[in-house]
Order: structure tokens, then C-alpha cells, then sequence
């Protein structure tokens, strides 16, 4: 009976352990690892050059070995064979200077470069939102009515059929003030549960059962409110921080894999802020410096990487999410408390998942700032030139207040993204389904 009753609470520990370690006993993390790696690198060297003659018609073999031992492509041996990640080819006319000014001659050979529809609408939209802060004193402006359907495509036999799918899908967030009026609409189950409020990742959770032949969907529709938000401050408004409050201690401390305060960490942050006593300078320092010098670039799956932040800085470059957690790391070693926020940018002109953070100033609360947003080109004042830096536009879906967290009800095998929470997540009792199992799609309809 003793043995019994042991072997059960072995099994209950390792279904809740929240870390990548084996969770059955047929489940190995390092084959897991290396099955995503293979799903990120999957270009041939001759598939890269070819894409680069695009632009570069006369590029070397030496100049493309150049490239990939020295970061801009990204390369690696998978199955005895170099591959190279499937996005590095377009990254490096994002990453290397030179290769940008070819890509930017390419695009605009008459040396003029058009403000695309995108960016003239998110000018209006910053615009309007300064202007209403200005006139009203309220943070919040400038509002818009969403209607969203998001849906789950689980692909035929992905699943053994009679098996049930478990699965999450991300709903809006009602803790966050610039995200209000949130209603569900209707979920494909008839049966589904709602994360608790105080979780980071906000989810509905659904299961159904496999059927031979057929792809199995899991669905929501529902609707939100939510405003643009802007800061106007200067740094004598700042106060000195409680550093006894819960607040502050939290979201200063070290955060597990990917806010890991390293020697290589501290060393920048002290030296981007040396000199700077007030907090709402030294957030301003690390901002102005991160941004020119980590350009964006499609990034490999978070869950593949065993910390971001120095990922960035080994190889120059990185997407939203990964420079957000630079920022928010080396704000907190200098003890500027930050926390990590995403789910998806949602304007007239589509949808896209998207990560930034807040940046907690005492005397005047949390500030939305998204360090990948940056300074826009078609900024015409100082405030519109720093709107991202105590902003953010209207048009979001908030899902995450944080990173890296439990959902809820709890996965059994570790998350296709451990990191991150927007594209939903999806697992049977034989295992978790990676993203060539299944496909998300986001419809959203602006009501206003």
C-alpha cells in the first residue's frame, strides 16, 4: 500500500512541476528541444544564398561564411547537416548596416522613402491621443471598440481519434485600465473556463475529442474597449521609490531564465546610467540606448532559447519580446521596477502578435512603454519622438502581465511558447502539439 500511495505522489509531482524536466516517463526535454530546433532551422545554405543574390547578386561563399560566424546569419547542425534558421536570410537586411542601405536602395531606387498607409495611420492615432491628454489631464485617450473572433485549427489526425485535446486560447485581460469593458461573446464548447483574474496569461480553456480525417477547432468571440494611453513627465515628478513596498521588491527582483542579472548585465546598466541618480532618466538612458542598437528581426521560438537577453546581445538584433526583456532586466538591476506585458497589436491595417512592458514610476504608477516601437520616423516634436517611451497607441489586445508562468488549468508537457502566451497552446495525454500540428487565425472587426 506505502509503495502504491509513493508512486502516485511521484506522479502528481512531476505532472505539476512548472520546469522543462521530464514530465512522463517516456517524455525527454532534449528530444523536445531538438525537434523545435529542427521545425526553426530549416533552410539550406542554398537557399540563403539564393535569397540574398535578390538583392546582392554577386555575394561570395566567403562573405556569406562571414555572415554566419559572426551573427547575422544564424546557423546550426541539425542532423549532421548546416542549416540555417528560416528567417536569418531577410534578417540580415534588417541587422547588418550595409546590407541595409542595399535593401533601402532596392526598395526606394528614386532616394525617397513613402510613409506607408500603416505609419500615417499610427501618426493620426499618436496624434490624437497627445492631443486629448493634453486637453484633459487623463492618461487615457482616444478609444476604440473591438470585436474579435480568434480560432484554434488542430490538424486531422494530428491526435489519435477518441483522444481529448486540451486547449487554451488567449482572452483579454480586465485588470489593466486602458482595457475595459470586456464581454464574451460565445466559445465552441459548450463547456470552457476562464483563468483566474490574477493570473498573468489570461485564457479560455476548452477540450474536445479527435475525430479520424478531421481537424478539430476550438474557437471565442468577444468584444473589448481599449484606449490609448500616453504620459506626459518630466523627472521632477518622480519620486524616490518605497523600496520596503511588495511592489517595488517584486518587480526589481531577478526573474528565473530570462531576467538573470549576469556581470556582462550589470556592467551595461551601470555604465548606461553612470552619473544618473533620477529613475525616470536611467529608464530614459537604457531606452535611447537599446533602441538604435538592437534592430528588429523575426526571432527563433523563445521556448529554444536559454536566455533572451544575452541572446541579443551575442547577436545584435531581436524581436519584440526579446528586446523588451533587455530593458526590462537592466532597468531592474539598477532597481526600476518593470514588467513584462503583451498579446497582439490590432489596427485597421491587421493583426500581429506584439510584446512591450511597463515601467513602474513612483508618484506616478505604471507606464506603458514598448522599447520595439522605438523612435518612429515620422515623429514632429519631442513628445511624439518619445511617445513609446511613457506610451502606447490604441490599438492593442492585452493577454500577459508577465512571463513565463503556470497557465491555468496547468499543461502536463511544457508550453510551445514558455515564454510568451498569444497564439493559444494545445496538448493530448501523449504529448504537447508544436505549431506544425496546428494553426491560429485572429479576425478583428473595428466597431467605431
Amino acid at each position: 500500500m506505502k509503495k502504491k500511495i509513493f508512486v502516485l505522489l511521484t506522479v502528481l509531482l512531476a505532472l505539476s512541476a512548472c520546469n522543462n524536466s521530464k514530465r512522463v516517463a517516456d517524455y525527454s526535454w532534449e528530444e523536445d528541444l531538438a525537434y523545435r530546433e529542427s521545425v526553426d532551422y530549416t533552410w539550406t545554405p542554398e537557399q540563403v544564398k539564393e535569397y540574398i543574390q535578390k538583392y546582392i547578386p554577386d555575394v561570395t561563399d566567403e562573405q556569406i561564411a562571414y555572415w554566419t560566424e559572426h551573427g547575422p546569419l544564424e546557423a546550426k547542425e541539425i542532423d549532421g547537416k548546416l542549416m540555417y534558421y528560416r528567417r536569418t536570410a531577410a534578417g540580415l537586411f534588417l541587422v547588418d548596416p550595409e546590407c541595409q542601405k542595399i535593401k533601402w536602395n532596392y526598395d526606394y531606387p528614386d532616394g525617397v522613402e513613402t510613409l506607408s498607409h500603416h505609419d500615417s495611420l499610427e501618426m493620426q492615432n499618436m496624434k490624437e491621443i497627445i492631443d486629448g491628454v493634453n486637453a484633459t489631464g487623463n492618461p487615457l485617450a482616444a478609444p476604440a471598440h473591438m470585436k474579435v473572433k480568434f480560432t484554434l485549427t488542430v490538424k486531422p489526425d494530428a491526435v489519435p481519434a477518441g483522444e481529448t485535446i486540451r486547449c487554451w486560447l488567449p482572452f483579454p485581460r480586465k485588470d489593466v485600465p486602458r482595457q475595459q469593458d470586456v464581454k464574451f461573446i460565445s466559445a465552441s464548447a459548450p463547456k470552457y473556463k476562464f483563468s483566474d483574474p490574477k493570473c498573468p496569461h489570461s485564457t479560455l480553456y476548452m477540450e474536445a475529442q479527435a475525430v479520424a480525417g478531421e481537424p478539430t477547432v476550438f474557437s471565442e468571440e468577444f468584444e473589448y474597449t481599449i484606449y490609448g494611453e500616453w504620459h506626459k513627465i518630466t523627472p521632477d515628478m518622480v519620486k524616490p521609490y518605497d523600496k520596503n513596498s511588495e511592489l517595488y521588491k517584486k518587480y526589481t527582483a531577478e526573474r528565473e531564465k530570462h531576467m538573470v542579472f549576469s556581470d556582462r548585465l550589470r556592467h551595461i546598466a551601470d555604465s548606461l546610467t553612470e552619473g544618473i541618480d533620477n529613475p525616470y532618466l536611467q529608464a530614459k538612458a537604457i531606452y535611447e540606448w537599446v533602441e538604435p542598437n538592437f534592430p528588429w528581426s523575426g526571432a527563433r521560438e523563445y521556448s529554444t532559447l536559454a536566455n533572451i537577453p544575452e541572446y541579443v546581445l551575442d547577436n545584435g538584433h531581436g524581436d519584440c519580446g526579446q528586446v523588451t526583456l533587455l530593458f526590462c532586466t537592466l532597468c531592474r538591476i539598477k532597481g526600476i521596477p518593470t514588467h513584462f506585458q503583451s498579446g497582439f497589436v490590432v489596427d485597421p491595417d491587421g493583426s500581429g502578435m506584439h510584446d512591450w512592458s511597463e515601467t513602474y514610476f513612483e508618484g506616478i504608477g505604471w507606464v506603458p512603454l514598448d522599447m520595439s516601437f522605438g523612435f518612429r520616423s515620422y515623429a514632429w516634436d519631442e513628445d511624439s519622438k518619445y511617445f513609446f517611451f511613457t506610451g502606447h497607441d490604441t490599438y492593442r489586445l492585452i493577454i500577459n502581465q508577465d512571463y513565463g508562468f503556470e497557465l491555468s488549468p496547468k499543461k502536463i508537457y511544457p508550453r510551445s511558447d514558455d515564454v510568451d502566451f498569444q497564439r493559444g497552446e494545445v496538448e493530448w495525454k501523449g504529448g504537447n502539439l508544436y505549431y506544425p500540428d496546428w494553426k491560429y487565425k485572429i479576425e478583428v472587426e473595428h466597431l467605431d
